[in-house]
């Protein structure tokens, strides 16, 4: 039969250390508009590709939550943060009023980067750049300007994920091409993701009165499902940067964001 090989027992004892090194921290969660839920959870399953990992946490979990993140406009919130119960508890408060009790504060609007930034601060010893890569500084992408275009809001708050942890915050978001047009005509946007599906124009039309209409966007990337080659040449011909799966692919979605 023999010994194990050198090199699988090495790989697996890679394994077993960096599964011991790995940790999932339950955040409580109070507050929070539909759309920042859904952008939060987002961000905790993104953080499953780092050894700390933060999951919602819920009376029925295996762990206590490690902290609170608690919405300061919401009275759930301020009610939570007065809770003796909670008094070794780390609060970290969103928005105005910050009680004496909480730990960190962060204003709004909501820079899901910095969320993560304190976060890492308390759980993990050494903080991973949690942006997977982008490589513009943070001070030249907080400075710009995106449009997100999809009729499906679930990945339209996914775009918006991905973007704020590229330190892309300021983003406006359109569910129609009509509604893309106006709001291109009435800002100058930097970046330009374009979903197909949309309720009333094809999306070519959109990418074309994107780039070449009054107010030009420089750079505009397709989400697309089911692509071919055709499509790549059309998008290309269309003056679209990138062809992403729709949802895009983080990987492919930080390298094209990182060419900006």
């Amino acid at each position: 039969m023999g010994g194990m090989a050198p090199d699988l027992h090495n790989q697996l004892a890679d394994a077993r250390q960096q599964g011991a090194m790995a940790q999932r921290v339950f955040i409580k969660v109070v507050g929070f508009t539909d759309e920042e839920r859904h952008a939060l959870n987002t961000v905790f399953r993104l953080s499953e590709q780092c050894r700390t990992m933060y999951q919602l946490w819920t009376p029925d979990a295996p762990d206590p939550p490690g902290m609170s993140l608690l919405d300061g406009l919401s009275y759930e919130g301020r009610l939570e943060a007065e809770m003796p119960l909670n008094g070794d508890l780390k609060i970290l408060w969103v928005g105005p009023g910050s009680p004496p009790q909480a730990w960190r504060s962060v204003e709004r609007p909501i820079s899901w980067p910095e969320i993560i930034e304190a976060m890492d601060s308390l759980f993990v010893d050494e903080p991973l750049e949690f942006d997977t890569g982008i490589g513009a500084p943070a001070s030249e992408m907080s400075l710009k300007q995106a449009l997100i275009v999809c009729a499906d809001r679930d990945e339209r708050l996914y775009l918006r994920a991905r973007l704020s942890l590229a330190h892309l915050t300021q983003a406006d978001e359109a569910e129609s091409g009509t509604q893309a047009m106006e709001l291109a005509r009435a800002k100058q946007y930097d970046v330009a993701l374009v979903g197909f599906g949309l309720p009333d124009m094809d999306g070519w039309e959109v990418l074309r009165e994107l780039r070449d209409g009054k107010r030009p966007i420089p750079h505009v990337a397709v989400t697309k499902t089911a692509r071919s080659l055709p499509e790549h040449v059309r998008a290309w011909l269309g003056g679209a940067e990138a062809l992403l799966d729709a949802p895009p692919n983080p990987a492919r979605l930080n390298a094209w964001l990182k060419s900006l």
